[in-house]
């Protein structure tokens, strides 16, 4: 590894104490990590490991601060991820002594000449008198090896080389990132009886797969897609903005950067291997507006039933949403919750509309035909559509049909009013009697270039 100069305390194995820490966690597969420890270091040219980090650390990233006027100087740093394994044990004592036990308690003893994972696996060993066994792994009941191989460790460890003037123990601040842990937010809507407001609520799930335990941790959680390069380097912190008050739930809430930044007000900690849920704001309760989308593009027999809501202080929320799953349910009339769907959202800041997808409308039957085409000229050709909704439901509804066209377009003739929603989509609104049909019938002239 090339040589860096880094001003930092230097760092003794046998002296690091856990201290207070920091986690960070991006939406992104990401994780930043500040501990503030009690560091101790010799006077000269010492080598020291530092192994409380995490498996899938970015060695590049790491940062240290030294609190107060000393100054030591880094020579190398080293991240050794070779731990032990019982294949890595056999490929470093080949051609070396080991000693085997089978399942009948028979010892085997010789030079490890050969092993094999693959398949039921072997063991090849040559005895002292000359004689060769070749064992299978399946009967072996224990292995013993001298000692552990220089090289191999339990855990993934730094290793620094430094140069100092000093000796003695002071305050340092270490910081890296790190793969392996990301958080989603998590949302549960409670759609009430008349199907006029639902009843939200948010859950941050942190996942920590990074291979550290965080113990009693700050835990900070940033919404928003940052930029990654290939390769990731250690920075410094960022500045934060103006903070919006406190939300009333679990995280308080600030704006940080072109980010959104949601602090706990208490520390947490965050196990390995750990799924963690922790309350991302107080269920607010929000009006909202049910609506029918046939797109037979997408899906030519059956029609899109969605909610809406406009994400602002007056419809009940206004608060930033990160990208998250929505899941809807609606209490029967015994009290018992029905999943009526879920959909995903994006990041949504306030004063957006937020639509979800929630299934297929079963009594609202759809069909879709091109009636006739016919080329004007070489680059005109028209197009008759026709859509036949029909509603068997009791009441009255208003479908959406969104039909995407391409190239140079016109609408020409339709019995419905239309929107140009964008380049390629054609919309209309179709409103439908109870047990009624709804006949759209539409004339389109395309230019080909």
């Amino acid at each position: 590894m090339k040589t860096v100069v880094i001003l930092m305390a230097a760092l003794l194995s046998a002296s690091i104490s856990a201290g207070d820490i920091s986690v960070t966690v991006y939406n992104s597969d990401l994780g930043v990590v500040t501990e503030s420890r009690k560091l101790t270091f010799e006077k000269g040219i010492n080598q020291v490991q530092f192994t409380d980090v995490p498996s899938r650390i970015d060695p590049n990233s790491v940062r240290f601060k030294l609190v107060g006027p000393d100054q030591i100087n880094i020579l190398e740093q080293n991240y050794v991820y070779d731990l032990v394994h019982p294949s890595k044990m056999y490929q470093k004592y080949l051609d070396k002594e080991i000693e085997l036990f089978d399942q009948d308690g028979k010892l085997y003893t010789g030079t490890l000449l050969a092993s094999s994972q693959s398949g039921s696996g072997t063991v090849t060993l040559q005895e002292k008198s000359g004689r060769v066994k070749i064992i299978l792994m399946q009967n072996i009941s224990e292995v013993s090896f001298p000692s552990l191989p220089e090289g191999l460790i339990t855990r993934p460890t730094l290793f620094w080389k430094y140069s100092s003037q000093v000796s003695g123990t002071r305050d340092c601040e270490v910081s890296y990132q790190t793969a392996g842990i990301t958080w989603s937010a998590e949302y549960v809507g409670i759609l009430d009886q008349d199907e006029k407001s639902l009843d939200l609520s948010g859950w941050a799930a942190i996942n920590n797969s990074s291979g550290k335990k965080y113990e009693d941790a700050v835990l900070k959680l940033v919404a928003g897609d940052i930029n990654r390069a290939q390769q990731q380097r250690g920075r410094g912190p960022m500045k934060m903005y103006a903070a919006q008050s406190p939300m009333d739930g679990g995280f308080q809430e600030k704006e940080f950067f072109e980010y959104h930044l949601y602090t706990l007000p208490r520390t947490a900690t965050l196990a390995d291997q750990e799924i963690k849920q922790i309350s991302l704001f107080d269920p607010a309760t929000t009006s909202i507006s049910k609506r029918f989308i046939y797109r037979p593009d997408r899906n030519a027999d059956q029609v899109e039933v969605g909610l809406s809501f406009v994400n602002s202080n007056q419809a009940g929320l206004g608060m930033p949403l990160p990208a998250g799953r929505v899941r809807i349910f609606q209490s029967d009339d015994d009290g018992s919750l029905i999943l009526l769907g879920e959909d995903n959202i994006s990041h949504t800041p306030r004063d957006e509309e937020v639509d979800l997808k929630v299934g297929y409308a079963f009594d609202i039957s759809a069909e879709h035909k091109i009636l006739k085409q016919t080329r004007v000229s070489a680059q005109i050709e028209d197009y008759d559509y026709e859509v036949e909704l029909r509603n068997h439901k009791k009441e009255a509804i208003v479908v959406t049909v969104e039909k995407l066209l391409y190239g140079s377009w016109e609408i020409t003739a339709s019995n419905f009013e239309h929107q140009r929603k964008d380049a390629n989509t054609v919309r209309f609104e179709i409103p439908i009697s109870a047990d009624g049909v709804g006949l759209l019938q539409f004339k389109v002239r395309v230019m080909h270039p």
